[in-house]
Parts: structure tokens; C-alpha cells; sequence
């Protein structure tokens, strides 16, 4: 097994401020989208409970808007953050051996 040098490690990825304005043009839109997704899935959930005739309580309402809201909206920032991390280049040297 070979030892690897002391110190800091190679310098493999693009700093956050050199990431450029431009990649995260996009990630803006999508998230733009995706907030408006987000609204109507709950407003769709809200309306199916009412359909169904669910209990109006607020804890459940409050539980489903939160659920879908939030599972909606962290999806689309991760799907959205590797575009951003793929068009800045910081995927360029994933795989890459020194």
C-alpha cells in the first residue's frame, strides 16, 4: 500500500465563488417551477382529503401540506444542484486519477 503525502489535498474541485453566474441561471427557473409544482401537488392533496371525506383537522391538513411541500421542493433542489455542479464543471474531475 502506498502512503500518500502529508498535507492539504489536491485542489480538484472549482471553489463555490468560481463557480459561474451563468450555471445558476437555470436553477433558479427550475426552482421557480418546481415551487409552483410544489403548490399544486398540495393544493391536489388538499382537495382529494376533502373529496374523501377525511377529517377537517389542521394537524392533518398541516401534515400533508408539509409532506408534499417539502418532498416536492427538496427534490427539485437536488436534482437542480447537479446541474448546477455538472454545467460549472465540477463533475469534470470526478473519475479523474492523479
Amino acid at each position: 500500500m502506498t502512503a500518500h503525502p502529508p498535507g492539504p489535498p489536491a485542489e480538484s474541485a472549482l471553489p463555490v465563488a468560481a463557480v459561474p453566474i451563468s450555471a445558476w441561471v437555470p436553477f433558479r427557473r427550475l426552482m421557480r417551477i418546481v415551487g409552483l409544482s410544489a403548490v399544486l401537488a398540495v393544493l391536489a392533496a388538499l382537495a382529494a382529503l376533502h373529496l374523501t371525506g377525511a377529517p377537517p383537522r389542521w394537524e392533518l391538513w398541516l401534515a400533508v401540506s408539509g409532506g408534499i411541500a417539502g418532498t416536492v421542493l427538496l427534490t427539485g433542489a437536488l436534482m437542480g444542484l447537479v446541474f448546477v455542479s455538472n454545467r460549472s464543471g465540477h463533475d469534470d474531475s470526478v473519475g479523474r486519477s492523479d
